[in-house]
């Protein structure tokens, strides 16, 4: 009985590292044939077994040559509708349970998703997956982010993947489009979109103006799109700092306070990309200098707002509203009470 048990172990085993081999090898063009097994925690020659177990089973894996070899899927093999590793499914699962509050018009879609995504697996990845139930609930700092229509995502996203001009009609911060001879009013842009990016709750489009060969970052919640995709045009690679330098430090960005009924700003002793990685939710970051940035923070209180701005532990200049200059003299107060009282003996 032992025997049969570790042969049904070794089966096992081999079928998932199997299974494994094939989703690496869908998800890159091309892989070296050590790194391959590196991945697998396998040795050169049990990869070569396994490779051709996949062939015997009718998946085109190709051989490639070259410097240590290597291997790729080949055209034609009729793949399986989803094939999921252990670590794939459980992220699949927990993506869809904490899809963004603040684009509208998924929470059905996310359901029925996760629903399918399930039916599919086999029994032992489908309890794995279901280990993993997860309730969101919403903080103060998720009602202050604009909600995103799921269609703008979708016709932005495409433009994006297929390289296309996106041209579009671009609401001012009330979300009002001033028509042709009134105040504010501009003609549609059109952009070579390249990146769309989250921070802070809020969804950002890096584009380039397809015109003028500028660089520019745009609210997605002010999108309004006008026309089928445009002519095709060829992308530029943009590197992390790039994307940072654009959405973080960029003072024109088009970002306003949260709704909220007390609104306040400062000059903080800090660069805006470090005010802008611990600054909540509907705050605004305004560059200054290398050394000094405004930071901008509504709230539900002076008090509360006060409170966020000594969390970071500089200077503060230029304070205004006077409600903010008051509030934080209040904390002052009572915080030089509490150090003026005298410290009790421990024990």
């Amino acid at each position: 009985m032992a025997a049969i048990s570790a042969t049904v172990d070794l089966v096992a085993d081999t079928s998932a590292r199997i299974l494994r081999l094939l989703s690496l090898l869908e998800a890159r063009v091309e892989w070296p044939g050590a790194e391959l097994a590196e991945r697998l925690d396998v040795s050169a020659r049990t990869l070569r077994r396994d490779v051709d177990t996949l062939r015997e089973l009718g998946y085109p894996v190709d051989a490639v040559k070259g410097p240590g070899g290597g291997y790729r899927l080949g055209r034609g093999g009729k793949l399986p509708p989803l094939v999921l590793d252990d670590d794939q499914a459980i992220a699949i699962a927990l993506a869809l349970q904490t899809a963004p509050a603040t684009v509208t018009g998924i929470d059905d879609a996310v359901t029925r998703a996760l629903t399918t995504l399930r039916q599919v697996m086999p029994t032992r990845l489908r309890a794995a997956s279901e280990a993993f139930e997860v309730t969101s609930l919403r903080n103060y700092w998720e009602f202050s982010a604009p909600p995103i229509d799921i269609a703008t995502l979708q016709t932005v996203g495409a433009a994006i993947r297929t390289s296309r001009v996106l041209r579009f009609d671009y609401r001012d911060p009330t979300g009002a489009t001033p028509a042709p001879g009134q105040p504010g009013f501009r003609p549609p842009r059109e952009v070579e979109p390249h990146h769309l990016v989250v921070w802070a709750g809020r969804w950002y489009l890096i584009a380039r103006d397809h015109r003028h060969r500028t660089w520019h970052t745009y609210r997605v919640d002010r999108i309004h799109h006008r026309s089928p995709a445009g002519v095709a045009f060829t992308p530029h690679p943009l590197t992390d700092d790039d994307l940072t330098r654009l959405v973080v430090q960029n003072p024109d960005r088009g970002d306003t306070p949260g709704p909220w009924q007390c609104v306040g700003s400062a000059t903080l002793e800090l660069p805006a990309g470090v005010v802008a990685r611990w600054a909540p939710g509907g705050s605004v970051v305004q560059p200054l200098d290398p050394h000094h940035s405004r930071l901008t923070i509504c709230g539900w209180s002076w008090t509360g707002v006060a409170g966020l701005f000594i969390t970071f532990d500089t200077g503060l200049s230029d304070v205004e509203p006077p409600e903010l200059v008051a509030a934080l003299g209040r904390i002052g107060q009572r915080l030089r009470a509490i150090a003026s009282q005298p410290t009790n003996p421990s024990g």
